[in-house]
């Protein structure tokens, strides 16, 4: 397990900073979880190539709060994750940071976050590594990209969280920076088995500002994001050194009523590749996505949901057809978009033990792996279906 350097630093920082405040440092508290379950989807790659049931849904963690002064926490989790194809599978540590108040008063709050920490820009981007804190068991591919998960859960670096009261309502800014160790799998994953390179993430730049309307069930939010990876060759590569820009702009929205709760985000996300494939190349493109899901109480201990969710790999060729034309036939059309309609139930057995069931009807393939060099040996069906179960327990 890799860990960035900066992580070293926590505990010197930790002494650097002034202990100004009047709590005594506490015994740290614990939690965890533990998930498994059951999921198919036949004639993709997206959980194994045998199309067989897998057992491979796999989610174990451990995490504890440290409170050392009035202004000081310290955090950390690690986890222990399977989900197949979808992402590499093993132990992690998924985060670790210092959580510096600089200000707390009535009306606004100003915290700092120093190491591994989570990234809070998108609705469920700093909860998705928690299964029971999640809407669903696969999250909307359009904004939560499996193949990306490892890169999207957080970073190594700074962040800062600005929450100020006025009398509209409550306003949340959110600024982070830093980057995140690419594994060899996941350089694999991102690209294909064929890399045998180093792909590394040179930084993500992020932020978002959300605003909760006073005496209202809304939030509305919108986030911003830049990021650059790099691509070192081996001596005997499929592929050139080069890089890839992502650029993303994204919008979001939630109602929460008393028994029903409406929520979707909208990003369109810019690419750009240079020198990958042969020295001298470019390629741009900006994709577009979204989804609406509704969840209803339907009892005192479950939950339905219903989710459509959208995804276009190049907003101007929404239906691919540029792509059989480009590549001689050789990828369909269908690896341009993917249209998913998924119905969930969740039900609360006990206070801390819950099911998860969930099926999807799927129309295309553009968000399974792998997102530069598409896979038309495995994911040879332009529609496909997908369905999961899962039970969770937490501690």
């Amino acid at each position: 397990m890799k860990i960035h350097p900066l992580l070293c630093c926590l505990f010197a920082i930790n002494l650097a900073l002034p202990w100004s405040g009047k709590v005594q440092a506490t015994e740290p508290s614990w939690h965890g979880f533990v998930s498994q379950g059951l999921m198919q989807a036949k004639d993709t790659n997206f959980v194994n190539l045998d199309d067989k049931v897998s057992a491979e849904l796999t989610e174990v963690g451990l995490n504890a709060a440290w409170t050392l002064t009035e202004e000081l926490r310290l955090a950390g989790q690690v986890v222990y994750v399977d989900g197949g194809r979808r992402f590499v599978q093993g132990s992690k540590l998924d985060y670790l940071f210092l959580d510096w108040t600089v200000h707390s008063s009535f009306d606004w709050r100003l915290d700092l976050y120093f190491g591994r920490f989570k990234n809070q820009h998108w609705l469920y981007s700093a909860t998705r590594d928690v299964p029971f804190t999640r809407n669903a068991i696969v999250l909307p591919q359009s904004v939560y990209f499996d193949s990306f998960r490892d890169i999207a859960m957080g970073s190594d670096g700074l962040a800062l969280k600005a929450i100020r009261m006025t009398d509209i309502g409550e306003w949340e800014l959110n600024w982070s920076y830093g980057a995140t160790n690419l594994s060899k799998e996941q350089s694999q994953l991102l690209i294909s088995t064929l890399a045998q390179g180093d792909a590394e993430q040179d930084y993500v730049h992020q932020m978002s500002l959300y605003w909760r309307p006073a005496n209202s069930g809304w939030q509305w939010g919108i986030s911003l994001l830049d990021s650059d990876f790099s691509y070192d060759s081996a001596e005997q590569d499929y592929y050139f050194d080069g890089g890839i820009t992502v650029q993303r702009v994204m919008a979001n929205f939630r109602y929460a009523a008393e028994f029903w709760e409406l929520s979707g985000e909208w990003l369109q996300e810019r690419m750009s590749i240079y020198d990958f494939f042969a020295p001298g190349f470019r390629r741009g493109s900006f994709s577009q996505g979204w989804y609406l899901q509704g969840r209803y109480q339907w009892l005192d201990n479950s939950w339905l949901s219903l989710t459509y969710d959208n995804f276009d790999l190049d907003k101007d060729n929404r239906s691919g057809s540029q792509f059989p034309a480009s590549t001689g036939g050789l990828v369909p059309a269908y690896f341009g978009y993917q249209n998913d309609l998924s119905l969930g139930l969740s039900l609360d057995v006990a206070d801390n033990l819950r099911l998860m069931l969930e099926h999807h009807w799927v129309e295309g393939t553009a968000r399974l792996a792998y997102p530069v060099l598409p896979d038309v040996q495995h994911n040879t069906e332009k529609h496909w279906e997908l369905w999961a179960l899962q039970l969770m327990y937490w501690f």
